[in-house]
């Protein structure tokens, strides 16, 4: 799916009480059935998941926001983007939905968002996916690091261009999957004056103490818990998720071979075998 009809088919929400100002949120919701929050890392947003939001679909509601400072949700410098504030945002979004309760899928550091929320909003999870996330004290890694650097509002939208489509390069093993759909589509948000600097922004407010915090507290998670890994992932590695396998109480690891960071597009058929079945099975 082109990424103008992505966006073009979101919803948008104010959402007040998350910050001092009200804060606009982009989001994606299709489909009936039991509840899913698709929640995406950096430098990506909810597009990330587009090869996957239709199937998934087919057997739940599924809500696909961009967390705050990314994709087309508010970008204002006004915003804190750390992983603590976009757990903020994703409870105050299930309020305004309706939702009690949401099977969470989370990637890179939406897995973060939702191991948090795993731990300290046990009531508000139903079950819990998770792909590549943060976790431990892995991460940040360089990359991120350094495009948190001020330094990169000086520099223009083609470099930061360059420096984004680098990294998801170095996340994909199926290289015919970096497609020019998905390089356009997920590097839109952040190619403008605007977006540029929210990137920098989301990059600058990344925490490792908001996963370290958790780490003798993963074996209080009640939810039943899945973990969908790309071996290859240079950045979050399949030794993480192996651990967390072994941390969480009774969750499930699933290795995926020849795919890496961005495995629901390197991967989406194999991330859906395991996926789908394990959170239609709610209905």
């Amino acid at each position: 799916m082109h990424h103008s009809d992505f966006s073009a088919r979101q919803r948008h929400v104010t959402l007040n009480g998350i910050a001092h100002v009200p804060v606009r949120i982009a989001y994606t919701d299709l489909g009936k059935g039991p509840p899913l929050i698709l929640m995406h890392g950096i430098p990506t947003w909810s597009y990330l998941y587009h090869e996957v939001i239709d199937r998934l679909a087919e057997t739940n509601r599924v809500i696909a926001p961009d967390f705050i400072g990314h994709g087309n949700s508010d970008k204002r410098d006004l915003l804190d983007r750390s992983l603590v504030a976009q757990r903020a945002m994703i409870l105050s979004l299930m309020d305004a939905l309706g939702l009690d309760r949401a099977t969470l899928i989370g990637h890179d550091t939406g897995g973060g968002v939702a191991l948090i929320m795993a731990v300290e909003n046990a009531e508000r999870v139903d079950r819990l996916v998770l792909s590549n996330i943060v976790a431990y004290d892995s991460w940040p890694i360089d990359d991120m690091i350094s495009l948190g650097h001020p330094a990169w509002a000086k520099k223009s939208n083609d470099e930061t261009r360059e420096f984004l489509v680098g990294g998801f390069k170095d996340g994909l093993s199926r290289k015919d999957r970096m497609t020019a759909e998905f390089v356009d589509g997920i590097v839109a948000p952040y190619v403008t004056d605007e977006g540029r600097i929210s990137l920098i922004r989301n990059a600058s407010g990344l925490n490792t103490s908001h996963t370290t915090m958790l780490m003798d507290r993963h074996k209080d998670i009640a939810a039943e818990t899945l973990l969908v890994w790309g071996v290859d992932d240079p950045w979050q590695p399949i030794a993480d998720g192996e651990r967390l396998a072994q941390d969480i109480p009774d969750a499930s690891l699933v290795s995926v071979e020849n795919a890496s960071h961005w495995i629901p597009q390197d991967a989406p058929q194999e991330w859906l075998a395991s996926v789908q079945p394990f959170v239609s099975e709610l209905g």
